[in-house]
């Protein structure tokens, strides 16, 4: 963590315009100075927005120097810089790895802005746009929402299809960075050297040089950097900006005899997220509490959570048992011993539930990093995927019967059903279990009381998540099966997901929408697969949300990329989803 002096160096807040036109005059006399000339590398970012201020971001250093470099800031009406609205100074220094974050106050709510640095030389960074959070009485917003960016797998032609796009802010969900080193049998490294992906440091991450080199080596990326350029973005973290699978005490890629101890590892990336990222931090005396709350108008209330870091307890399955953890769950579930377990801290839970309850927002949304969805998959499927040796025959014939008996269950009701079919479909007979037990379906009693308080509070609730690298749009029920809210979750934007465990065409029997020959349309988004809550999922492709919301109705279009192996690709909407404010759900 760094000192408060480092903080108030790294932090500094907006002057006046006076100050501003005064900045200016000195700027200009500077700016013909032997004063050495820093380079910007990293371009420009603006981050958590509010309806009068943002955060500027830049990172400048003098080439072969551990010189400080003094820096002015300009944020102006125009791009030409002609009515400077806002100005002020700041310094980077080795301190905060030469980057450097202002805060901009005064500003106009749901407005566009330039901004720029420059040095002493009078050299000038690249120009940003940005743009302050909506009025009480705008009519709609559209923003893009991304997760789990691997920079070995491939391009980020998600970040270039984003900015192309007509989004006015992004949202990220968690694993900007990942921890892996550069080995080739790494996750997600098969084709860097290809690709000319190759990250560095070459080996895990664990020191403070090692994150700061990985920021840099992602923040190099020009669709990254074009990205934070265009719109400000909202930011949490997931696991990977600190280890694989993390906790609040351990991560499962963390080993504590070769990485040492995992609270200064955790402090270290901590520190170094700030550092790097356009956030504005809530607690300066606690760099790991990250959750907090942006109104959009009085439409809706973004509630960012973090589900990683702050309060989670050791997942299920990272305890070593012979079944992943699922006989913990089960007893945890059943005994009601799971009611301590939690995902996020009760601060946190607090935190959120009196924001919620305190928004007078049309809707309220989560910025989730991991799935919250009840995602129970059927165990005669469950049984036959874990077959030892595998049978995908096997496991094919009880998908098949799964959702044959589903579709005559809706087609013709329950008492055309064979005795068969009739135990396939009863939960006592034959229980549905959940596949990823460090998603929310790891801490079903914590989820539980989230939505419950929704429930409670008669709130329009949307989920968006990452982590998963996969696309799915889901009911959030409680555990007796009542509707609360949706969840929308994003693909990835490099990083593979169930195609590269040869699961890509699974989607259809997840969704139920292999049910449509049989059935038409009415198979779409009626919980005919094998996952009740699911309506509707991509398991091949990358990409992002693109998300429109206004007082009727939440629009997310799910947009996929042709390819991330090759700068040369396309981008096409997959699928769209509506909700209406009065439930309805609408697919296109």
């Amino acid at each position: 963590m760094a000192d408060p002096s480092s903080r108030r160096n790294f932090i500094v807040t907006s002057t006046s315009a006076a100050t501003a036109a005064a900045v200016s005059s000195v700027l200009v006399a500077c700016g013909g100075s032997d004063a050495p000339t820093a380079e910007f590398k990293y371009g420009v970012a603006s981050g958590d927005p509010l309806a009068d201020r943002v955060m500027l971001w830049t990172h400048a250093k003098i080439a072969d120097s551990t010189a400080v470099v003094g820096l002015t800031w300009q944020v102006a009406s125009d791009a030409a810089f002609a009515s400077i609205l806002r100005s002020g100074r700041v310094e980077t220094s080795e301190a905060t790895s030469f980057t450097a974050k202002v805060d901009v106050t005064g500003l106009a709510a749901g407005a566009s802005y330039f901004y720029r640095f420059l040095d002493e030389a009078g050299t000038s960074s690249t120009v940003g746009t940005t743009r302050t959070l909506p009025a009480a009485n705008a009519a709609s917003v559209k923003f893009a929402v991304f997760s789990c960016a691997l920079y070995s797998e491939g391009f980020f032609n998600t970040y270039d299809a984003a900015a192309k796009s007509d989004a006015q802010f992004a949202i990220h969900l968690g694993d900007y960075i990942y921890e892996y080193g550069a080995e080739a049998t790494k996750f997600g490294n098969a084709d860097a050297v290809a690709l000319g992906r190759v990250t560095s440091p070459a080996t895990d991450i664990v020191t403070l040089a090692d994150y700061r080199a990985r920021y840099a080596r992602y923040r190099s990326d020009p669709n990254l950097q074009a990205l934070h350029a265009k719109m400000p973005w909202i930011t949490v973290w997931d696991d990977h900006e600190f280890a694989n699978n993390a906790y609040v005490n351990g991560a499962e890629n963390h080993k504590a005899a070769t990485q040492g101890d995992w609270n200064t590892r955790k402090a270290i990336a901590a520190r170094v997220y700030h550092e790097w990222m356009p956030i504005r931090t809530p607690d300066a005396a606690n760099l790991l509490k990250i959750y907090r709350s942006f109104d959009f108008g009085k439409l809706f209330t973004l509630h960012m959570l973090d589900t990683r870091i702050e309060g989670r307890d050791q997942q299920y399955d990272n305890f070593g048992d012979a079944d992943g953890g699922v006989g913990r769950y089960i007893t945890g579930l059943r005994t009601g011993t799971d009611a301590s377990r939690k995902m996020v801290s009760t601060a946190q839970q607090n935190w959120l539930t009196s924001g919620m309850a305190a928004s007078t927002a049309t809707w309220q949304f989560l910025g989730n990093q991991d799935i919250m969805a009840r995602m129970w998959i059927p165990g005669s499927v469950l049984a036959a995927q874990g077959a030892n040796p595998p049978n995908p025959a096997a496991v094919q014939a009880a998908v098949s019967a799964y959702l044959t008996a589903k579709a005559t269950r809706a087609a013709a009701g329950a008492a055309a059903l064979t005795p068969t079919q009739a135990g396939l479909l009863n939960t006592t007979l034959n229980p549905t279990l959940p596949f990823n037990l460090d998603s929310w379906d790891g801490y079903p009693s914590n989820r539980e009381a989230i939505l419950q308080t929704a429930r409670a509070q008669n709130k329009k609730l949307v989920a968006l998540s990452g982590d998963s690298h996969n696309a799915w749009f889901t009911n959030l029920t409680t555990l007796t099966g009542v509707k609360v809210g949706v969840e929308f979750a994003g693909s990835s934007v490099t990083a593979p997901g169930f195609e590269s465990a040869g699961l890509g065409a699974l989607a259809s029997s997840l969704d139920g929408s292999a049910l449509v020959s049989q059935l038409g349309a009415t198979a779409i988004g009626a919980g005919l697969g094998l996952i009740d809550d699911l309506n509707y999922a991509d398991t091949i492709r990358r990409g992002y949300l693109l998300m429109t919301v206004t007082a009727d109705a939440v629009k997310g279009e799910y947009v996929f990329m042709s390819t991330v192996k090759s700068q040369t690709y396309t981008a096409a909407v997959g699928k769209t989803i509506s909700v209406a404010a009065s439930g309805a759900v609408t697919y296109a």
